[in-house]
């Protein structure tokens, strides 16, 4: 009898140790399933997409390519798609607010993944924060999705010109416009055996040394000139070359803004003439009263305006001025017959 006890309670240490191990290989197994390990060594962080193209928890999340944890949760938000994921703490330095997260791919059969990019700049990301997202690249479907659209528009395009619509249409429907391009084409061969023919100045220069000779002239005077400016010859060479001539240029200048400044500030008669009202009101008042005067002559008013206007007057002027000079005259020629003295004594 005590000997079937012992036995059975050996059986149950041994069922207890069993279970144990298993539970404790469950739970190793669990919690080390994932490539983020314990618990207290992930973190999580979290993004949005627009359209997550068949996204599921477990899906792999890759820093830079490389595998360091999984997608625990994805779920609306609205109209986008928020998605969960966890991470190993290993690489919290290298996932920022620079870092960007998009949509990958695991294989070529299309098993979706979340690739992060790695970013040394920023600050790093703490748990439960976001992920800026961007759009993934193009799959097979958007390339063919486009690839048609692009040969709808070629289709559209061609319909057009059968009917006759844009330039390119019409060339192939409308015989005027045909007519047009064929005369283009006979003008331009035309111009082509002009120059062939050596008319024109084009064609002279084309085909006639002279006028070659006489351009090729041209351009050696025109590099001689330009070989003088720089060489400092002439008064361009100098104004190039010469320091003198250009701070003399810039005295000059200098001189002008002071005048302009002294001008300015009503400095001298031209200042005063610029700036102050009273010297020009003095001046209009004098512009005034001459204007005043001649248009008293051009009336004939005053001596001088019937000079001016009086024809009589002025005859009568003219004889009296005649015979003044006739009697000067006189005087000079015999100046005893009207000079004559009397001396009488008391």
């Amino acid at each position: 009898m005590p000997r079937t006890r012992s036995l059975g309670w050996a059986e149950l240490k041994i069922g207890l140790l069993t279970v144990f191990a298993l539970v404790m290989a469950g739970i190793l197994i669990f919690m080390l399933g994932g490539e983020g390990g314990f618990f207290w060594q992930r973190y999580r962080l979290k993004t949005v997409f627009d359209n997550v193209a068949g996204l599921k928890p477990g899906a792999p999340v890759r820093v830079a390519g490389v595998e360091v944890g999984s997608v625990t949760r994805v779920e609306f938000v609205g109209n986008r798609v928020e998605v969960v994921m966890e991470l190993s703490k290993d690489v919290q330095p290298r996932v920022t607010d620079q870092s960007v997260a998009m949509l990958g791919s695991v294989s070529l059969l299309g098993e979706a993944a979340v690739d992060i990019t790695a970013s040394s700049e920023g600050q790093p990301l703490r748990d439960w924060n976001y992920v800026p997202s961007r759009p993934p690249a193009p799959t097979i479907s958007d390339v063919t999705t486009r690839a048609t659209q692009g040969l709808e528009e070629v289709a559209r395009l061609l319909a057009g010109v059968r009917e006759g619509r844009g330039t390119i249409g019409r060339m192939f429907t409308d015989d005027s416009l045909y007519r047009q391009m064929g005369a283009l084409v006979d003008s331009a061969e035309d111009v082509a055996r002009r120059l062939t023919d050596g008319r024109g100045t084009i064609g002279r220069l084309a085909n006639d040394p002279t006028a070659a000779r006489t351009l090729e002239a041209s351009l050696r005077n025109l590099e001689e000139v330009t070989g003088r400016i720089r060489n400092g010859k002439g008064t361009l060479g100098q104004l190039v070359e010469d320091d003198t001539l250009s701070r003399s240029l810039t005295s000059t200048t200098a001189n002008l803004d002071t005048l302009t400044m002294r001008l300015n500030k009503g400095e001298g008669t031209a200042g005063k003439l610029v700036t102050d009202p009273a010297l020009y009101n003095r001046l209009n008042s004098m512009a005034e009263r001459l204007d005043k005067v001649v248009g008293e002559l051009q009336q004939g008013q005053g001596t001088a305006g019937q000079l001016l206007h009086d024809r009589q007057l002025y005859e009568n002027m003219n004889a009296a001025v005649t015979e003044l000079r006739q009697l000067f005259r006189d005087i000079r020629a015999d100046p005893r017959k009207f000079l004559n003295v009397r001396v009488s004594v008391f």
